[in-house]
């Protein structure tokens, strides 16, 4: 059976990115990004949600992210869907879904509709900010 892992998300910065390092000098940011989606409810409403997802980057992707993002900027990217799982200072299991971010592009922060969004995105590839140093370190990499 094939397998697919792809999450491409267009939002706004939720906070400020946090940079840390591991072990091995590898740069990893931690960033939130907030996607809102707009639709019309059955009774003619207008309806809207906003879904906030955590997010990772390592290496010059991670640096570069860090350097230039800051809480309220509007970015895309594209990357996977990771699980990371582990057990609390007071033994509880914990866990987390996150998106690996693999590639990205900033946004102008000028007004833009979702439609525009998924005609550029069909039209050329993201940036790849991320193409050199980007391997998922191995888990004794992980500093949590």
């Amino acid at each position: 059976m094939a397998n697919f892992n792809k999450v491409i998300l267009v939002g706004n910065l939720t906070r400020d990115p946090q940079l840390s390092y591991t072990p091995s000098q590898t740069a990893v940011v931690d960033f939130g990004i907030a996607t809102n989606r707009r639709w019309t409810a059955q009774d003619g409403q207008k309806r809207e949600e906003t879904c906030f997802v955590d997010c990772r980057a390592f290496g010059k992707t991670a640096e570069t992210i860090n350097k230039y993002c800051k809480k309220g900027r509007p970015l895309m990217l594209e990357g996977r869907l990771t699980f990371d799982s582990w057990t609390a200072q007071d033994g509880t299991k914990r866990s987390k879904l996150r998106v690996t971010t693999e590639n990205f592009q900033f946004l102008s922060a000028g007004q833009r509709d979702e439609q525009s969004i998924a005609d550029d995105f069909a039209q050329e590839s993201p940036t790849d900010y991320g193409s050199q140093n980007n391997a998922h370190p191995g888990s004794d990499d992980i500093p949590f």
